[in-house]
């Protein structure tokens, strides 16, 4: 294991901040980490980088997980339960389960960032949530230096949430995730306008998996930039759940407000709305601003530092919450 000094971490970021990591090490392999974590526990963990923005340098080793590795744990007549080591890319992951018939993941398709970093997101798009395939998560106690099993239940999934994200923070390292997959008479979830429309548009009738990752990957890249091109973590934002009443009270200054009702009681608004009827969509300044085709998405054009980004998120929240009284909750990890 090769321990490196003052490496430039920013092709290890989507976002392409330049900040740098004082000791940098890639682990490759369940044994080595563990050996690792026996000598150090105060580290930084690297996956994708797809779900942060680093606003500083980081004086703890940083910890690149590069785990690669797929296996088929057993078959059934409708199901097969796949395990996926935490550094293989997610969304090769998903375009493998496609290739061979492997339903369950296909309306997640093009999702930045890596496998080990799905459940504690629990990362969702087009009425999927990847919870509903999960059936447990792998991971080592960086304490005991010990590889334990988290079932489905025991994750504590929420929206974008997880156990991960908030009582174990900090405790566990995703080392391997599984999955159980439809085989055949696969589920299909159309139930979104877009992927519908996508479908019509090719005049397909009867679609297939692959059909609706198509659909998925040819939606995403309509209205979402490539964080090869231009550097981004996705949704900045979570969408936020207002109360019936709030909802209802802002609909007489805004009727054309779009929403989703979660219960009797909660109403989900989308925050890229509000961004955008805030003014923010498209807006520029210098080499970082908001995405012009989806106001959730911030961007760095060139060489924004992540403080120049997190100063704009603030900015963003502030002003949703003068014109909504609603409290934007940040979905990106600021580091």
């Amino acid at each position: 294991m090769d321990i490196q000094e003052n490496i430039a971490l920013k092709n290890y970021n989507t976002f392409g901040i330049n900040v740098n990591a004082k000791r940098f090490i890639t682990i490759e392999s369940v044994y080595d980490l563990q050996q690792l974590l026996k000598k150090e526990q105060d580290v930084f963990l690297l996956s994708g980088g797809s779900n942060m923005l680093l606003t500083k340098d980081i004086d703890k080793l940083v910890v690149h997980l590069n785990i690669k590795g797929i296996s088929i744990d057993r078959e059934d007549d409708s199901h097969s339960y796949i395990t996926v080591n935490a550094g293989e890319n997610w969304h090769e992951f998903v375009q493998w389960c496609i290739a061979n018939n492997y339903g369950g993941l296909e309306n997640l398709s093009l999702i930045p960032g890596n496998v080990g970093t799905c459940p504690i997101q629990n990362i969702g798009a087009y009425g999927v949530e990847v919870k509903d395939v999960i059936t447990k998560v792998e991971a080592i106690d960086i304490v005991t230096c010990k590889l334990v099993e988290f079932s489905n239940a025991e994750c504590e999934f929420g929206y974008r949430n997880s156990i991960f994200k908030n009582k174990v923070k900090g405790k566990y390292i995703i080392t391997a995730v599984s999955f159980k997959l439809t085989n055949r008479n696969h589920t299909l979830n159309t139930s979104y306008g877009a992927i519908n429309q996508a479908l019509n548009d090719n005049l397909i009738k009867k679609p297939s998996i692959k059909d609706v990752s198509d659909a998925v990957i040819t939606i995403r890249q309509s209205k979402l930039p490539d964080p090869n091109k231009i550097g981004n973590s996705g949704s900045f934002f979570k969408n936020p759940v207002i109360s019936k009443t709030h909802f209802e009270l802002l609909l007489e200054k805004y009727p054309d407000m779009p929403s989703y009702i979660i219960s009797d009681t909660e109403i989900k608004v989308p925050a890229g709305w509000l961004i955008e009827k805030s003014g923010f969509k498209g807006k520029r300044f210098g080499e970082f601003g908001v995405h012009e085709k989806q106001a959730l998405v911030l961007v760095n054009y060139g060489n924004a530092s992540g403080k120049d980004i997190y100063k704009l998120a603030q900015d963003i929240q502030q002003t949703i919450r003068k014109n909504f009284s609603i409290n934007l909750e940040i979905e990106v990890n600021i580091i």
